[in-house]
């Protein structure tokens, strides 16, 4: 590590525990929110996957909030002093379901901090695990990577973007517009102003515009397995490649595997780029 953030591995194996129970309304809602049209969620239904993101929220007073609508820096999380704070990837297992009226433990643990320069500057690489727990039995386990990013630079090299694929097996097209972005981050208590203030997306942190949730692309990932697979899920692992901004119709692909064992998945911008990239087993 760089001497700047040396001191940070010293949040490795540091660990929360936090409890909640799975309701019914926030499933109900995020149903609208992907636009389905899904029977009402009662008692004993199992939660989609990828669903446990709205549950365990952390609720930090107004005065312990950073200018970023995050809360300030410390905490379980490690005070890292760089700006730019999103999701990267992460790594998903489902051994069984949880379902709507089960009180849930979550456990969670930072397993790696890691620094690493780029060409648009320093970047800090958190991997945290998560696991959560009806009663004694792991039902979730996950992996999430956190990346924290210098502020964008005028000069900043454009991202090299990748083309994706035009056609797919599976392929449903979503506009990403402002409303989609304000209903999920209030259904994830999630008050990163670069989804829901376009001023300070533009002027603070230097995007063209408001930026598309990762969790929201993945659940859309998800959602599309959902959509044309019966088969319960098993993994799921998922990587960002570019951000998309709201205004655009962006485009959730699934192109199954001859044995119909796994599905790759990917989301991509209106002009065709890889945004969000996965691969999904059943």
């Amino acid at each position: 590590m760089t001497e700047q953030f040396a001191d940070m591995g010293d949040w490795v194996g540091r660990t929360e525990s936090r409890t909640d129970v799975i309701t019914a309304w926030p499933v109900e809602a995020l149903a609208a929110t992907l636009d389905r049209k899904d029977p009402a969620p009662r008692t004993g239904d199992a939660l989609p996957a990828g669903w446990h993101w709205m549950f365990f929220l952390e609720a930090r007073p107004m005065s312990e909030l950073g200018s970023d609508g995050h809360p300030q820096r410390g905490g379980f999380l490690p005070p890292i002093a760089l700006p730019r704070r999103m999701w990267a990837g992460g790594r998903i297992e489902f051994r069984m379901p949880l379902r709507i009226g089960d009180a849930v433990r979550k456990q969670s643990t930072i397993l790696k901090v890691e620094s690493k320069s780029g060409k648009s500057g320093s970047l800090v690489f958190v991997t945290v695990q998560h696991e959560y727990f009806t009663g004694d039995a792991l039902a979730v386990s996950e992996e999430q990577d956190i990346v924290y990013r210098d502020a964008a630079k005028p000069d900043d090299p454009q991202p090299k973007l990748s083309p994706a694929p035009t056609e797919a097996a599976w392929q449903r097209r979503v506009d990403a517009d402002p409303v989609l972005l304000f209903r999920y981050s209030a259904l994830t208590f999630n008050g990163h102003r670069i989804h829901y203030d376009r001023n300070y997306a533009t002027d603070a942190e230097h995007y063209p515009g408001l930026v598309v949730h990762g969790p929201l692309q993945s659940t859309l990932l998800l959602d599309l397995c959902r959509r044309n697979e019966s088969r319960p899920l098993k993994r799921f692992e998922y990587r960002a490649s570019s951000p998309l901004y709201a205004g655009e119709t962006l485009s959730v692909n699934g192109a199954p595997a001859p044995d119909g064992g796994q599905v790759e998945l990917w989301t991509a911008s209106q002009s065709g780029a890889y945004a969000m990239r996965g691969t999904a087993h059943f």
